[in-house]
């Protein structure tokens, strides 16, 4: 990957409130999910959260493999990651995630047992610009 791709990849994932998450359905089907980026651990760790009782978690822990793909209209750029996705209860990691706000989702705070964090581990990213469109591995972006 040259210096250019990964720059604006990185600038992609950084610029957008929203990013597109894919589940994998009971019956194989994927389905697409819009949420709102919380956090970056790294290029290869992002961050979402939801309700534990959300059909969503229910995929994710029966079939944790994943997609998040970030896009600008706009530009026509997008940033397909692929990899896997682990549910988190811990008390660690919600207390990370938690938004002032949250509490009209989560009565209860960041205790509340219906909030819980997604974490997403990518393997890949395909990149997608000017009619281009190649998949790295996403440890180039470190």
């Amino acid at each position: 990957m040259n210096e250019q791709t990964r720059t604006e990849i990185m600038a992609l994932r950084r610029e957008q409130n929203v990013a597109y998450v894919a589940s994998v359905n009971e019956t194989g089907y994927p389905q697409v999910k819009a949420m709102l980026v919380l956090e970056h651990e790294s290029p290869m760790v992002h961050y979402f959260s939801t309700n534990t009782s959300s059909r969503r978690v229910a995929q994710f822990r029966g079939n944790p493999k994943a997609s998040v793909y970030y896009c600008d209209p706009g530009s026509y750029k997008g940033a397909l990651f692929t990899g896997t996705l682990e549910v988190l209860t811990d008390s660690a990691a919600k207390a990370m995630l938690w938004r002032e706000g949250f509490e009209m989702y989560y009565p209860k705070g960041v205790t509340d047992e219906d909030y819980c964090v997604l974490r997403f581990t990518a393997e890949t990213v395909n990149y997608y610009h000017g009619l281009a469109n190649a998949t790295h591995a996403v440890k180039e972006l470190l």
